[in-house]
C-alpha cells in the first residue's frame, strides 16, 4: 500500500505506476522491483506466503484503498515481524487479504510497456523529454526518418500500444508527478505537459486513472 506519493514498480515486460492511497497485489514468484523518489512516501508491505485461491490473486493489479481496508491498515499500523498461525494477528491479516477480492474496486490502468529495442528506447527516451511540445505522430516519424507506417508498427509489434495511447499516458504520468512535487496550478500543469486546454487534460486523465486531477491531488495529500 502506497501513502503520500507514487511508487514505481518495474517488471520484465512493464513499469507499473503505484499514485498514493492505491494498493498492488503482487502474485507469488513474480520478479519485480518497487522503487520510488520522494522522500515523503509511505508504503506499507505484508506478505502471505504460500499461493492464494482466485483468479483475483493470480494477477497482479493496482486497486484504490477502500475505507474498509484504510481502516484495516490503520488498525494494523504499528505491527511488525511475522504472524503465524493460530494467533488472532494472523487471522486478522488472512481476512484483510481475502477481503481484497471481495471489494470489486476497478484497477488503476496506466502501466507502460518496455523494450530492449534500442532505437525504440531513443525514440521513447526523445518523447519524455518533449511531453510540452506537439508530438504529432507525422512529426516523430519525420524526425527519425520513418514513415509513419513503420513508426505505428514498431509501437505495436514492440510494445503492443499505439503511438498516441503511449504519448497520452506518459503525459498523464508527468502529470502526476507535477501535481505532487510542484506548486503548479491545474491549467499551469496541462500546458506544461502538451495540453491545449484544461479541460482534454481532465478528460484524459480521468479516463486513464478513475479520477479528476484535483481528486488526485486531494488524495496525494498535497
Amino acid at each position: 500500500m502506497v501513502f503520500g506519493g507514487i511508487a514505481y514498480l518495474q517488471t520484465g515486460e512493464k513499469d507499473f505506476y503505484i499514485p498514493s492511497n492505491h494498493y498492488i497485489w503482487i502474485p507469488e514468484n513474480y520478479p519485480h522491483n518497487l522503487m520510488f523518489n520522494t522522500q515523503d512516501l509511505y508504503i506499507i508491505n505484508i506478505y502471505f506466503p504460500g499461493k492464494s485461491s482466485g483468479e483475483f490473486y493470480n494477477e497482479l493489479g493496482i486497486y484504490p484503498v477502500s475505507k474498509l481496508l484504510s481502516e484495516m491498515l490503520s488498525f494494523s499500523g504499528k505491527w511488525h515481524g511475522d504472524y503465524f498461525k493460530g494467533s488472532w494477528e494472523f487471522e486478522f491479516l488472512t481476512t484483510l487479504r481475502n477481503v481484497l477480492s471481495k471489494e470489486n474496486l476497478k484497477k488503476f490502468s496506466i502501466q507502460l510497456p518496455t523494450t530492449d529495442d534500442q532505437r525504440l528506447q531513443a525514440i521513447v527516451g526523445q518523447l519524455r523529454s518533449r511531453l510540452n511540445e506537439n508530438l504529432a505522430l507525422e512529426d516523430t516519424a519525420k524526425q527519425w526518418g520513418m514513415s509513419v507506417r513503420s513508426l505505428t508498427r514498431l509501437f505495436q509489434t514492440k510494445l503492443h500500444i499505439t503511438y498516441i495511447q503511449y504519448v497520452k499516458m506518459l503525459r498523464i504520468i508527468r502529470a502526476m508527478e507535477l501535481i505532487k512535487d510542484s506548486d503548479l496550478t491545474m491549467t499551469e500543469i496541462a500546458y506544461e505537459i502538451g495540453y491545449s486546454n484544461i479541460s482534454a487534460f481532465s478528460n484524459n486523465f480521468h479516463q486513464l486513472t478513475n479520477m479528476r486531477p484535483t481528486e488526485f491531488k486531494t488524495m496525494s495529500g498535497v
